[in-house]
């Protein structure tokens, strides 16, 4: 009898146990309400290092060709290491709802910013590298609030904002595979936690090919989505351009700019950042997580960043625009972390449509086109690479950071782009 009642005490014993372990599985899929504080030692740790820096000779040629030049980024440093104030950011930051929830043991960090508006399109938008949340933040009150910056209340969208896994107060993966696919599946989840049903989203950057990732997935309740950094090479133009090949025949004039585009940027070594990064993150991050300069001139190495004259009369493009999303990588020690989601891809370009595999997308696909960007897709290429292709648009103005650079522009493309999916909402 004793024996049989220890076993019973065990055996109750162990499902309290399992019950206690339940219960911490589901304290883990929490919403957590999150405030951005760095310490104040962190910022003086910062200043010291950029005074410190040790500054290397000026490049020997008058263009960009061998990297940032040095007249262009030291005034920048030197603003950052005695101006600048990252608790402006850090307001604006804690101005949104933040929050936190552990999807697949890592943290993600999103700002959840609900319209005033009924019936509101709940709209997940990704950043992509070298950017952040923070290159989204202006676009918060055109898309949410439609009505008080030239749109119409019924073209409101609820607004998620998730920093990537390895990005700004987001976790850092552990184990390998947190490529798109799994980024796409992990937004997936957080959409369905926070109750919504229906939903849209949206990506340039890092943020198009996870966006075509859930589009490809095509979860219940994704409706469709909108991306401004397309894939639209062919496969036979692919390979040419790996050749080093010339334009075929029979190109449009828009095509044949954009081959001439691809391939003018492979000869220049426009995508060295991402062959290092594909190859080699944790090599070069020894390096930019240990010097503020360092990290600074390898971010803004990005062709997205190479027209940026950090004027302050553009508010889109002063130094504390630039600054403050620099900052955010160097407090939340994500130099080397970030560039690891480019070994998960293999380098390779986002632009072409055979390795994204766009003609497996059946969901509804918008595409805008920004002057700025790097190639400019055109419209027969899109058409091709996307069957449900619902929206083509050309802006006038904007370029790789869309949304950061033109946010009354960006926004007004996406309620264009979105509105033929209303009816299904």
């Amino acid at each position: 009898m004793k024996l049989y009642k220890l076993a019973t005490a065990l055996a109750f014993g162990l499902c309290i146990l399992s019950a206690l372990a339940n219960a911490t599985a589901a304290e883990d899929r929490s919403i957590r309400p999150f405030t951005v504080s760095i310490p104040q030692a962190a910022l003086d740790d910062l200043r010291r290092r950029i005074a410190e820096t040790r500054w290397p000779d000026r490049e020997t040629v008058n263009d960009q060709s061998q990297g940032i030049q040095l007249a262009k980024i030291k005034p920048l440093i030197e603003y950052w290491g005695a101006g600048y104030d990252w608790r402006k950011a850090e307001a604006r930051l804690n101005a949104l709802p933040q929050f936190m929830t552990t999807i697949d043991d890592v943290n993600i960090h999103f700002i959840h910013v609900r319209s005033r508006h009924p019936n509101a399109m709940p709209l997940i938008m990704t950043h992509g590298w070298p950017g952040s949340v923070l290159e989204l933040l202006k676009t918060v009150g055109p898309l949410t609030d439609p009505t008080a910056h030239g749109g119409r209340a019924e073209d409101a969208f609820d607004l998620v904002l998730p920093s990537m896994p390895g990005y700004g107060f987001s976790g850092k993966p552990t184990d390998t595979g947190w490529g798109p696919d799994r980024i796409a599946q992990t937004w997936t989840e957080l959409v369905t936690r926070l109750g919504y049903l229906r939903y849209v989203a949206q990506g340039g950057d890092w943020g198009s090919p996870v966006s075509s990732a859930m589009a490809r997935q095509a979860p219940a309740g994704l409706l469709g989505i909108h991306i401004n950094l397309p894939a639209i090479v062919p496969p036979e133009i692919a390979v040419l351009l790996a050749a080093g090949g010339p334009a075929p025949a029979g190109l449009t004039e828009k095509e044949r700019a954009a081959f001439n585009a691809f391939s003018a940027a492979a000869k220049k070594g426009n995508r060295s950042y991402a062959l290092m990064m594909g190859t080699r993150p944790q090599t070069v991050g020894y390096a930019i997580n240990d010097s503020p300069a360092g990290l600074a001139a390898w971010m803004l190495g990005h062709p997205g960043f190479s027209h940026w004259t950090y004027d302050s009369n553009d508010p889109e493009k002063s130094p504390d625009e630039v600054l403050d999303d620099i900052t955010l990588y160097w407090l939340t020690n994500s130099g080397t972390s970030s560039g690891r989601l480019y070994w998960e891809y293999g380098g390779r370009s986002p632009a072409f449509a055979g390795p994204e595999m766009t003609s497996e997308i059946s969901l509804p696909v918008a595409i805008t086109v920004f002057p700025g960007e790097s190639y400019q897709a055109p419209e027969r290429w899109a058409r091709r690479a996307y069957p449900n292709l619902i929206y083509f648009h050309e802006a006038g103005k904007g370029g790789h950071f869309a949304a950061w650079e033109q946010p009354e522009l960006f926004s007004a493309e996406l309620r264009a782009a979105f509105r033929p999916l209303r009816q299904d909402f």
